[in-house]
């Protein structure tokens, strides 16, 4: 029986793994997806959805649990004002986690975690070209 077993391992010790994970919350919270095999996708599905959740009540007690988890200034203040906004109606089930193969190295199965906000608007091709021009 796994009695009070919270986490998987990852094969990792705990400063490490927590580590790792705090990483790839940054980059899922800046980039909106992130590609990696599927255990760590499972445990970063969990870790974020626990801190959005913390992130939907704007306090500063709540900034500072959300700071101790992920250590990034930026990326909480994004956090705080972009993202959390998006599920103040919405419960829970703030990622998606998408099997998309094997790994062609080692054969280790990959995932796509991504938040479930809009998609950013993107500027249009012309205004680009219009930029690199001037």
């Amino acid at each position: 029986m796994k009695h009070q077993v919270k986490t998987k391992k990852l094969s990792r010790t705990k400063p490490h793994r927590e580590a790792m994970l705090a990483n790839m919350a940054n980059s899922l919270f800046l980039h909106r997806t992130i590609r990696t095999t599927d255990a760590k996708a499972k445990e970063l599905r969990r870790l974020t959805d626990r801190l959005i959740t913390k992130a939907k009540t704007d306090s500063l007690a709540a900034r500072r649990n959300v700071f101790a988890a992920i250590r990034n200034e930026t990326v909480v203040k994004k956090l705080f004002d972009e993202i959390a906004p998006h599920f103040s109606d919405r419960p829970s089930g703030f990622t998606r986690v998408i099997k998309i193969g094997t790994r062609r190295g080692d054969g280790a199965s990959l995932s796509l975690v991504e938040l479930l906000t809009p998609k950013p608007k993107a500027e249009s091709d012309k205004d680009k070209k219009k930029e690199k021009k001037k």
